[in-house]
């Protein structure tokens, strides 16, 4: 009898094939209405692209509008995609061509070697490249080159053509100030604002402050032009513009050629154009103003545009984070309604991932400075006399009979290398034995002056150690923090953490100090 086994189907499910997830890239430079249809028009195009693909799953397509493609840090729809490749949910990316993905070389290699570590492909469609194949990227650098060429030749035309509108009177201000609104193509008077103008220009030529003008409008519930609360730079800032006066001054800023914006202080011409629009304030206002602006500078002996303008408050460039090196910059803070000033580090503001110290309050700076001082004068008998010590121990031997010898060293020297030179125009010395001979003459006389150099730096410390310790000696107790104090005696504040501090003196000694 015939024996018949059933063989069972495979039930085993099939392996279901993972979908290629694919993101896309836009941009357009300006946000005008033809730039932004492009967008739209860029967007739908990747959609259906994508979606037509079987084995294609769109992740989005991200975009920036109005952004220039020479800045990367700028363009948040680029960042969000880049750290959507980071969290690994994008297999594939594509854009329209690499002028559209960055205009700047160096950017742009960066970003793709970058997507490569991560293992993802970007496809550039006008120039048929897939950064998948490595021998692409010498014609990747080479197209990219070019587009950032093209962007500078854009950069120079875009200047020439408002360059003319300059000279010509015809430029388009990119956004009224506060007082005037544009209708019609023209700046026209906004005089409800225009009333707020006028009261500022009185109030400080009545005597009041800056700040003390911003507090009152905030008190008042007066809005600025972007809806924003009033500080003592907005102010200053409506009182230094001249076109308050009906007057345009054209050509304040320009753009170098890494595309970085600076103020233009006479590195390029600038235009004046009279009665431009309606005037809010009169010339004489204005030039009063002026005046009365450059009075409180000069009371407070800054100069504008000078270290000291810059570093107008006693921590200004003196505070520097011991993580990164950077110095911290001092910010206005708010907390429960309350303002208060803290510095905060330059690196950590400009990327929180290269640096982590957050800010540090300004009182809790004072505060510390305060004490540490106060704990020095009143510890001094135990202080000073082992300073004095190592103060005398430091310097050895009598410097100013050392720094005697070494400029009579310095001067023998001197003399050898003429006689040198005479003997090699007389002819009594062959080339090379004069090279030679100076070339150690030389050599010494280096040496000699750096010598110099170390017995004035220990002369100078020795001396600004012995005026600190006079000063410990002589001090009461102080009752609060004293600006003047601090910048006689503190080279720099050393951050080592949120924590604790160091107080680099001129002297050379250094202080800790917790907060």
């Amino acid at each position: 009898m015939k024996t018949v086994t059933e063989i069972k189907k495979n039930r085993t499910p099939a392996i279901k094939k993972h979908k290629l997830r694919v993101a896309a890239y836009c941009r357009v430079s300006t946000d005008n209405d033809a730039q932004l249809d492009s967008l739209s028009a860029q967007r739908s195009h990747y959609e259906v692209l994508i979606n037509s693909h079987q084995d294609w799953e769109l992740v989005d397509v991200y975009f920036d509008e109005g952004i220039t493609g020479t800045k990367i840090d700028k363009r948040l729809g680029l960042q969000k995609m880049v750290a959507d490749c980071e969290n690994h949910l994008i297999d594939l990316i594509l854009t329209k061509s690499i002028s559209r993905f960055s205009r700047n070389t160096a950017d742009c290699l960066r970003l793709v070697r970058k997507l490569q570590a991560l293992n993802i492909p970007l496809y550039f469609e006008r120039e048929n490249i897939n950064t998948c194949r490595m021998e692409n990227e010498v014609m990747l650098s080479s197209l990219s080159s070019m587009a950032e060429n093209e962007s500078h030749s854009i950069a120079d035309n875009a200047k020439w053509a408002i360059q003319n509108r300059f000279k010509n009177g015809s430029y388009k201000i990119g956004y009224p100030p506060y007082g005037y609104d544009w209708i019609d193509g023209k700046l026209k008077t906004n005089y409800k604002q225009a009333s707020i103008v006028k009261g500022i220009f009185a109030s400080y030529l009545s005597g009041k402050g800056v700040l003390s003008i911003a507090t009152d409008l905030n008190k008042a519930g007066i809005p600025t032009k972007r809806g924003a609360s009033w500080n003592a730079s907005t102010v200053k800032d409506i009182l230094t513009n001249e076109k308050y006066t009906g007057d345009v001054i054209f050509q304040k800023t320009f753009t170098d050629d890494n595309f970085k914006r600076h103020v233009n202080a006479g590195q390029m011409d600038q235009y004046l154009v009279k009665n431009h629009h309606e005037a809010i304030i009169s010339h004489e206002d204005f030039k009063a103003v002026t005046a009365l602006l450059v009075q409180h500078r000069k009371e407070k002996n800054i100069v504008q545009g000078s270290d000291k303008y810059q570093n107008r408050y006693a921590f200004s460039g003196k505070i520097v984070c011991q993580e990164c090196g950077n110095i911290l910059r001092r910010r206005t803070h708010s907390s429960n309604g309350k303002k208060y000033i803290a510095w905060l580090c330059n690196t950590h503001l400009q990327n929180s991932k290269a640096c982590s110290l957050l800010y540090i309050k300004n009182d809790a700076l004072e505060d510390a400075f305060t004490v540490m001082l106060n704990k020095l004068i009143c510890t001094k008998k135990h202080i000073i006399p082992p300073l004095i010590r190592a103060l005398q121990a430091a310097e050895g031997t009598d410097s100013s009979l050392q720094r005697k010898e070494l400029d009579a060293q310095l001067l023998l020297l001197s003399d050898q290398r003429q006689n040198l030179q005479r003997l090699m125009a007389q002819g009594y010395l062959d080339q090379a034995i004069y090279l030679q001979q100076k070339n150690e003459l030389l050599a010494q006389t280096e040496a000699c002056k750096k010598e110099i150099e170390a017995v004035q730096k220990v002369d100078t410390k020795g001396s600004a150690v012995l005026k600190f310790l006079h000063f410990i000696n002589k001090s009461a107790v102080l009752q609060e923090f004293q600006p003047e104090l601090f910048k006689l005696f503190v080279e720099n504040i050393l951050v080592y953490n949120r924590q604790e501090i160091g107080f680099k003196l001129k002297c050379g000694l250094t202080f800790r100090e917790r907060i």
